[in-house]
Formats: structure tokens, C-alpha cells, sequence
């Protein structure tokens, strides 16, 4: 099963590498991994989807728990989240069907970023699958470059993953947060 797992760690050098190094060490295959700053100045935020069960991912969410720069890990995997994805995508376009693939476009409401002589990149965010669908449409038509981020993911409604909000007190391990 594809676990989608959520850690906030300190702004370090070294910090991804240790954590992704920990999913390695215990066999994990690291399918998508997206990091960027969080809302908190100094604290990262990674999502990365794993395939394993649900007793290996619990093992590894607890091991990242205890690493000194990782403040909060959470599997949100069977949590209700928004979850999405950013690829763009370079595919041959002439003359005759540059119309085609702008109403492809137009249908998976993505958008046209670029435009050149013999192609078009395509900007689509959305669902993983959703953004399968579009690009096995578009290889049709030749996929000349793709790169797309993995997925992002986010709690619904009130729910929330904000580190100082996990145990209240705005600490993790007997030492304050940087909140």
C-alpha cells in the first residue's frame, strides 16, 4: 500500500539526506518526494509517498520521530486530505494539432505556459491520476520533457498537522520550538 507521510524538520543541512537515508535503510522505495518551506520560519516541510505496510511505515514514522532535527512526522494516509501534484509537460505541437491538444488542455483544465514553433509546455496540477490520464493523452502526440513534483498533501477542514499545535505546548523533546 502507498503511504503518504508528512515531517516537518529544522531548516539543516543534512536533515533530508538523514531522513530519506532512514526510508533506504529499511527498504522503503521512496516513490515521490516534495520538501519546501512550511508557514513556520526555519521549518521545512517534506511529503513523501512510500510503498510498504501499514507496520513497517509506523516503525520508520517512529525512527524519523526521534531523529533531533525532524520535529513532527505524521502518515496522513488514512487521513481526509487535498492532496495534489504539479507536472509540466513539453509535447510536439504543428500546425495541425496544436487545436487538438489546446482543447485536451482546455478539458483537464490545465493550462498552456509556453508556446514555441513546434511544441507546447503544458502546466496541469491536480491528482495523480488525473495527471496520468493527461499525459497518456499527450503521448500521443509526442511528449517531448515532463518533470512533475510527487504529491503534496494537506489536512481537510479544521484538522491540523502544525507542529507547535501537535502536543500543545509548542516543544518536541523536552527542547522549545523555533515557532
Amino acid at each position: 500500500m502507498k503511504h503518504t507521510v508528512v515531517a516537518w524538520m529544522e531548516d539543516r543541512p543534512g536533515v533530508l539526506t538523514r531522513v530519506a537515508s532512514l526510508f533506504r535503510r529499511r527498504g522503503f522505495n521512496i516513490e515521490s518526494l516534495a520538501v519546501g518551506h512550511s508557514e513556520t520560519p526555519g521549518i521545512s516541510r517534506m511529503t513523501f509517498v512510500v510503498d510498504g505496510d501499514e507496520r513497517m511505515v509506523d516503525q520508520a514514522v517512529k525512527q524519523l520521530e526521534k531523529q533531533i532535527d525532524v520535529t513532527r512526522v505524521e502518515d496522513v494516509t488514512t487521513k481526509p486530505v487535498v492532496v495534489r501534484e504539479l507536472a509540466l509537460v513539453r509535447v510536439r505541437a504543428d500546425t495541425q494539432s496544436r487545436a487538438e491538444i489546446m482543447q485536451i488542455v482546455d478539458v483537464y483544465r490545465a493550462q498552456i505556459v509556453d508556446i514555441d514553433l513546434d511544441s507546447l509546455i503544458i502546466q496541469v496540477v491536480g491528482a495523480e491520476d488525473r495527471i496520468n490520464s493527461l499525459i497518456d493523452l499527450l503521448s500521443h502526440y509526442g511528449i517531448r520533457e515532463m518533470v512533475r513534483t510527487g504529491r503534496v498533501a494537506i489536512t481537510r477542514g479544521r484538522a491540523t498537522l502544525h507542529p507547535a499545535e501537535a502536543n500543545g505546548t509548542g516543544k518536541r523533546n523536552g527542547r522549545k520550538m523555533g515557532i
